[in-house]
């Protein structure tokens, strides 16, 4: 490769090593979703940055921040936007919806519908439905429709639709998404449930959504109606930060100086390789441990601590009354890594016992398994209506249902241990 190499070349070959270590990973499975990423030259809807940086196949490109600095619409990674690729089964002259426009993953839909399919997508910004506008265009996909609009309710001007794609991290399903979708179709959302988000592949039963599959990913959120903020606690001054996503204790004032005391710190049992996901881990203590947040350190900050948080960080949490326990990870030889419970407070026992206690059973029922089953039914949905299951969440327009496969030759009384939380 020298400096006269023509850049279109260039990017053609980082276009094809991209989609090379996507299939060796596992994310690219399909011929046509091979062959759509290697359509598609992504440099079109980044033309301000660098190839090798649009071309990385795991990270997202930033394309607006707000003032603070924080993300408000980005570029998708190639692996998050391959894999909902995958998740989504798309045929031709299907009528696809994106939430989340920027145009690069409309102009993939717009390839995997072809001529006699349609795409629409959508965005609450101006500034971002102008860029996808013009990239559009301009790469040959002016076909797509590019609506400004808040997407909570939908476009019901193009529906009903065979797959909506939400390209932002949703807090909640909002009705319109489940109306707007055919019979059968699919619905694939980053949903976050008890703040951990999960890009979740839901297919249209009636008035309820079930999971077909689901993968950890990171997404800009959502904005406009459908927004959601967090509730936090800073501890030491600000270098410790509890996130409670869904409903934080009444009171959190007897945890403002926790971490004065010294940790209990219990083995769990439990472990993990270096590299192995973490995903049904952190999903399972999220749906099992009452009082559960993630915990968010400052790494330079603790570190400068008279007493540092020890062990690796996980950034899962639960909160018991006055007592706090975390999850911290403890190399043990080789690639092997121990999950530890460090609990502070006026009595640690109990919360780590109950903390260590389900990272067991993770451990031993489900650890490298599928994962759970979501079902999504509408917040109004009668009790009486409702299957059974292992947790249950609701937010403001949906009831989410999680439940856990049944170990293999056992009865699963261990699994099924904990009341549903609302």
């Amino acid at each position: 490769m020298t400096d006269k190499t023509p850049i279109a070349d260039r990017a053609t070959e980082l276009r094809h090593r991209t989609v090379e270590e996507l299939k060796q990973a596992g994310t690219i499975v399909s011929p046509r979703v091979e062959a759509v990423m290697l359509t598609v030259a992504r440099e079109d809807f980044a033309p301000e940055v660098d190839l090798e940086a649009v071309y990385e196949p795991w990270n997202g490109l930033v394309t607006k921040t707000d003032d603070a600095g924080r993300a408000l619409s980005s570029l998708s990674a190639p692996d998050a936007q391959a894999h909902m690729l995958e998740q989504s089964r798309i045929e031709p002259g299907m009528n696809v919806l994106e939430i989340g426009s920027g145009g690069m993953n409309a102009a993939y839909l717009a390839e995997m519908v072809g001529p006699i399919g349609r795409v629409t997508t959508v965005d609450i910004d101006e500034f971002v439905t102008d860029r996808a506008s013009r990239f559009l265009e301009q790469a040959g996909y002016g076909r797509v429709n590019v609506v400004l609009a808040d997407a909570e309710h939908g476009v019901p001007e193009f529906a009903p639709y065979d797959r909506i794609l939400v390209t932002v991290g949703a807090w909640d399903v909002p009705p319109a998404w489940v109306e707007q979708l055919v019979e059968g179709g699919l619905l694939v959302v980053p949903l976050k449930v008890q703040g951990l988000m999960r890009t979740v592949a839901l297919m249209r039963d009636g008035d309820r959504l079930v999971s077909e599959s689901a993968r950890l990913f990171g997404f800009v959120p959502m904005q406009g109606e459908g927004a959601h903020d967090s509730t936090e606690l800073a501890l030491r001054d600000g270098a410790v930060r509890l996130v409670f996503d869904e409903q934080p204790p009444d009171d959190l004032t007897g945890l403002e100086h926790v971490l004065e005391s010294e940790p209990l710190v219990v083995d769990s049992g439990a472990g993990l390789r270096l590299g192995e996901p973490w995903a049904t881990m952190q999903m399972w203590l999220a749906t099992t441990v009452p009082g559960f947040c993630r915990i968010m350190v400052d790494r330079a900050a603790n570190d400068a601590s008279a007493r540092p948080l020890g062990g690796g960080y996980t950034g899962m949490a639960a909160v018991d009354g006055a007592n706090l326990a975390y999850v911290a990870t403890r190399e043990v030889g080789g690639n092997d890594l121990a999950l530890d419970v460090h609990a502070y407070g006026p009595d640690p026992a109990a919360l780590a016992a109950t903390v260590a206690g389900q990272l067991a059973i993770w451990e031993r029922n489900h650890r490298g398994g599928p994962g759970p089953q979501y079902l999504i039914y509408p917040v109004t949905t009668p009790e009486a209506e409702l299957p059974a299951a292992d947790f249950a969440l609701d937010k403001r327009h949906a009831r989410v249902l999680i439940s856990w496969p049944q170990p293999t030759g056992d009865d699963g009384q261990d699994a099924l241990h904990h009341p549903n939380h609302k």
